[in-house]
């Protein structure tokens, strides 16, 4: 059975609850939820996990502990651990360039300005890793980048979130079904 890692990115703490740039830990809490699956400690990896099987693959779900942009240090931990190959890895996380309740599957390339992804591409040395971008902006002008992402999402915003959330976990359960290629038709539809 292969084994696959979908990693969401956030914060550790009740501080940063409900805060845009914890959109990846949001997605895998609902994919957890869908699994039916619960979330355990990893201590020697800094992250929480839970291992569960869907669509015939073994599939790790891990929540780095480490903050947002030390979060390589966790994913390659249990990657190497359970050698698991770049290309079955999905990086689930918050993207300021893409409008609220849009979400972008993207299977390799360059980390776009986001720190933490750049840290998993650093320490996993591979651009092949598959990331799954959930749309927080736009980012209002008077709002530097990093207040902008720390914010909490207003209670307006809520609907278009949890849109994003469900189209999240739609697209995964294509992946895993049908592919990357009809998992991105429904991740890259406007």
């Amino acid at each position: 059975m292969e084994t696959y890692l979908i990693v969401g990115l956030g914060n550790p703490g009740k501080e940063y609850d409900l805060t845009r740039h914890n959109a990846g830990f949001m997605a895998l809490d609902i994919l957890a939820e869908h699994l039916q699956t619960s979330w355990q400690n990893w201590q020697g990896a800094k992250a929480e996990y839970a291992k569960t099987s869907w669509q015939g693959k073994t599939i790790f779900l891990v929540k780095p502990l480490t903050y947002m942009n030390l979060s390589g240090t966790a994913v390659s931990s249990i990657a190497n651990f359970y050698k698991i190959k770049p290309q079955n890895i999905i990086i689930i996380f918050d993207e300021m360039s893409l409008p609220l309740g849009s979400i972008r599957l993207k299977l390799n390339g360059s980390a776009g300005g986001h720190n933490g992804m750049q840290n998993i591409i650093d320490q996993m040395g591979s651009q092949n890793i598959a990331r799954l971008r959930i749309g927080i902006g736009p980012k209002p002008a008077f709002f530097e980048g990093k207040d902008f992402v720390l914010s909490k999402f207003q209670k307006q915003e809520i609907p278009l979130l949890k849109q994003a959330l469900e189209k999240t976990l739609t697209a995964l359960e294509k992946y895993f079904t049908a592919g990357s290629g009809p998992a991105m038709t429904i991740a890259n539809a406007k």
